[in-house]
C-alpha cells in the first residue's frame, strides 16, 4: 500500500516550498493530498502568480474523520505560514499526526510560526528561515539547510525545498527511493 502525505496550503504559501515536495513525493510513487485550509478550493502563492487548486479542503478531510495520513507537510511563505498557524483544524492534525509518531515536516517560516506554538519541537534540533529561530524558545537550532529530529524534518527556504522534499522521502520511503528520486530530477 503507498505511503500518503498530506500537503497543506494556505493563502500566502511559497510557492517552490509547496510544488517541489508535491512533485518529488508523487514521482516517488506517495500518494499526495494538496488540502486547502479554508473551503475555498483555489489557494494563491505568496507573489500571487501561482495558484493551486486544492484536491480537497481540510475541514471535510477531518469531518471524514481521515486521519490516514503518514505524512503531514507544510510549507513556508509569509502570510501562508501565519494562515497555516492561525487554522485551529492544521493545529488538531499536526499534533494528532506527531502524537502518532508519524512524519510532520515544516519549512521556511513554519517550523517556528506553526510548529513551536504548538510544542512539537521542544527539546528537538530543527532549523527555519534565518532570524525566525529568535521566536523559538525551548528546541536547538541548527543552521543546516535540513534538519531531521524523529519525526520531524525542517528545512530552511524555497531554496532548500529538493533537499527537504528528498529528506522525506527518505524517511518516509527509504534511501533507494530517495537517491532515485534525486537522480531523476538532477538534484
Amino acid at each position: 500500500m503507498p505511503k500518503k502525505a498530506i500537503v497543506l496550503l494556505a493563502d500566502g504559501f511559497e510557492d517552490v516550498e509547496a510544488v517541489t515536495p508535491i512533485d518529488y513525493l508523487s514521482r516517488a510513487g506517495v500518494e499526495v493530498t494538496a488540502a486547502s485550509i479554508t473551503e475555498n478550493l483555489t489557494v494563491t502563492s505568496r507573489w500571487g502568480r501561482i495558484r493551486i487548486t486544492a484536491c480537497a479542503a481540510l475541514a471535510d478531510l477531518v469531518k471524514q474523520n481521515d486521519n490516514s495520513w503518514d505524512a503531514v507537510i507544510l510549507p513556508g511563505g509569509i502570510p501562508g505560514a501565519v494562515n497555516l498557524a492561525a487554522s485551529k483544524e492544521t493545529g488538531a492534525l499536526l499534533t494528532e499526526t506527531a502524537a502518532a509518531g508519524k512524519l510532520v515536516c515544516a519549512i521556511c517560516a513554519s517550523p517556528a510560526l506553526v510548529l513551536a506554538p504548538l510544542g512539537l519541537i521542544k527539546g528537538k534540533r530543527f532549523t527555519c528561515y534565518p532570524g525566525l529561530e529568535e521566536k523559538v524558545t525551548g528546541s536547538i537550532w541548527s543552521d543546516d539547510r535540513v534538519v531531521t529530529d524523529g519525526n520531524i524534518i525542517t528545512s530552511r527556504a524555497a531554496g532548500t525545498a529538493g533537499e527537504w522534499s528528498i529528506a522525506i522521502i527518505n524517511k518516509l520511503i527509504d534511501k533507494a527511493s530517495a537517491d532515485k528520486i534525486t537522480e531523476t530530477v538532477l538534484l
